[in-house]
């Protein structure tokens, strides 16, 4: 009230504790021809947010193949700019949509003293595979003495996500 005054300084820490708000989408992603499929965190990514900016988003898992088919969980997690982490999860469905790639060769067998005559697929298959694996089968079998001569047999290749091809 005299008009009298005095100063001091004092150091004011401004913080940020508060954590991003992580925002995850589910997504479905396509083995390719090699069986594998990669996604990014921006695939996941639904609008993530911090008060002061997102520095990062890191994903648990971003690699897939023929093992994954199916639903996969994947955590996100998202850092801001003062290193506060927040985590959401995903599910990445991961497809095999990759027909096989089938190939027959022809053959020729004998009948046997009994008059029968049986084969397989691998005698028919002549390389056939696929992204992932494969499966073959054959629509016949067995012969006798009424089918001597051309006789046409369709070789089925089944892959492990009921993906088909067939050849003859």
């Amino acid at each position: 009230v005299n008009g009298n005054s005095s100063t001091c300084t004092a150091t004011v820490t401004v913080q940020d504790n508060i954590n991003p708000t992580p925002a995850c989408q589910n997504i479905t992603v396509e083995l390719d021809a090699t069986g594998n499929a990669t996604i990014a965190s921006g695939d996941i990514d639904n609008g993530s947010s911090d008060i002061c900016g997102v520095a990062s988003l890191s994903l648990s898992t971003s690699s897939f193949d023929c093992s994954n088919v199916g639903m996969n969980t994947v955590t996100m997690t998202t850092t801001d700019v003062n290193g506060n982490t927040s985590n959401c999860m995903a599910t990445v469905t991961v497809e095999d949509n990759v027909d096989p790639v089938v190939a027959c060769q022809d053959i020729m067998v004998e009948l046997d003293v009994a008059g029968n005559a049986t084969i397989v697929a691998s005698d028919i298959d002549n390389g056939s595979s696929d992204n992932c694996s494969v499966t073959l089968s054959l629509d016949i079998t067995a012969f006798t003495c009424a089918n001597i001569g051309d006789n046409t047999v369709t070789l089925t290749a089944t892959d492990p996500s009921g993906n088909t091809a067939t050849c003859t």
